[in-house]
């Protein structure tokens, strides 16, 4: 589990989507829009389907970024630099409580046969910024 600091948990808990870059094979970044789930074990963990680029980078290559920023105010963001952990999804039963905090079914989009695994970020270094706050805050 990582403390996140509290002054950007609200980042953490939205519905909205944040910025995954991984590793290319040619050893460019790849980014890819993402639905992120903030478990309640205070880990931060993403439902992908085995078919996608993402999944493969992440496969040879574990490091990887998470970038959320914040709609309301693009001066203050969330930057977690991670490695990632791979599990498998068994039952897709993340997948189903990950689209929910969407409202959605992120399963529909799977092809029959496709597997879903659960990726969790597991930090290296967290950088909470927010640019308009008094310095020393």
């Amino acid at each position: 589990m990582t403390d996140f600091p509290a002054s950007h948990h609200d980042l953490l808990e939205a519905k909205s989507f944040g910025a995954l870059s991984t590793i290319a094979p040619s050893g460019h970044p790849q980014v890819t829009a993402i639905a992120y789930l903030y478990d309640d074990d205070g880990e931060v963990r993403l439902s992908l389907n085995t078919s996608r680029k993402k999944v493969r980078n992440l496969r040879a290559n574990p490091a990887c970024n998470l970038f959320l920023l914040d709609l309301t105010n693009p001066m203050r963001y969330l930057e977690i630099r991670a490695n990632a952990e791979i599990a498998q999804d068994h039952g897709k039963e993340f997948a189903a409580k990950a689209g929910a905090k969407y409202g959605q079914d992120f399963t529909q989009y799977d092809l029959p046969g496709e597997e879903r695994v659960i990726v969790t970020l597991r930090p290296v270094a967290v950088n909470a910024v927010d640019m308009l706050a008094p310095h020393g805050e």
